[in-house]
């Protein structure tokens, strides 16, 4: 049962720390995006699902140990330096699987370093919360669910999910202003999407997360973007992949646009996985 974990660490310029942080992930690293705007690192681990586990945990545990939230600032919402980290089945595992994963990797990591952890995706008490839900009510109308009442004092909380995959996705702008990008943000926000308007070092960026990426995927969303934008007379000026894409979200879009949208190949899930010597089913 191969499982992956999408871990988002607040720390995207200090090199040598996101080395470190990489050799803590015991053989299941496929891919480390570095963001020295946002000032984040998305690690994503794949492979069998207790291997998976316990990268996660030694990961998370090097990040507690060498960074330090106290001194961090990044365009990208945050609560801690290890933000978030959520199981996502792959292949023949289901959403349960990942789920317990996710309670297992939440219970130690509050237990063994202290950081306090809020759960998204399916509770185990029944319903659902969701991670905007986390970033808005944490330590005011929330409380943990794993750790201590109060944030660790310099690595903060962590919200830990089990959910579907998602392809993390951004768009460049050209032309327009920072009002602009966030209007364009509030209109492509859906079930399918969510998306923040940013401006990054002078460059005007729309952050989205596809949730639904069957649904809208990479080029539905650069092209209904661009549409806004041009109405404005502005324009998507550049494409950007963070992480890894599902092979049959790529499948999705003609060959000939791969280019454009930031899309290859080689930055498949399913071909990291090959290259680890693991069986992406």
């Amino acid at each position: 049962m191969n499982l992956e974990c999408v871990v988002n660490v607040s720390e995207g310029r200090d090199e040598a720390a996101l080395d470190e942080l990489a050799a803590a992930c015991d053989g299941v690293l496929l891919d480390v995006h570095r963001d020295r705007d946002h000032h984040r690192a998305v690690f994503t681990l794949g492979g069998p699902g207790d291997r998976v586990e316990d990268a996660a945990r030694s990961l998370a545990t090097a990040a507690v140990r060498r960074l330090d939230l106290t001194t961090h600032a990044g365009a990208h919402p945050r609560i801690g330096v290890v933000d978030v980290v959520p199981f996502v089945p792959l292949g023949s595992a289901d959403l349960p699987s990942a789920v317990a994963a996710r309670d297992r990797f939440a219970a130690r990591v509050a237990a063994e370093v202290m950081v306090p952890c809020f759960l998204y995706g399916p509770l185990p008490g029944g319903g659902q919360r969701t991670l905007p839900e986390i970033r808005r009510q944490a330590f005011t109308t929330l409380a943990p669910d794993f750790g201590p009442p109060a944030p660790h004092p310099t690595a903060g909380a962590c919200a830990v999910g089990a959910r579907p995959v998602l392809v993390a996705y951004n768009l460049w702008v050209a032309g327009g202003t920072v009002e602009l990008v966030r209007s364009v943000a509030a209109a492509i926000r859906s079930p399918a999407v969510r998306a923040l308007g940013l401006q990054l070092s002078g460059r005007l960026q729309v952050s989205c997360n596809l949730v639904d990426p069957m649904r809208m995927g990479p080029a539905e969303v650069h092209d209904t973007v661009d549409g806004l934008l041009r109405e404005a007379t502005a324009s998507v000026a550049g494409c950007e992949l963070v992480g890894l894409v599902p092979s049959a979200v790529m499948a999705r879009v003609p060959p000939h646009r791969w280019a454009s949208l930031d899309l290859r190949p080689e930055a498949t899930i399913e071909a990291r996985l090959e290259q680890l010597g693991f069986r992406p089913g």
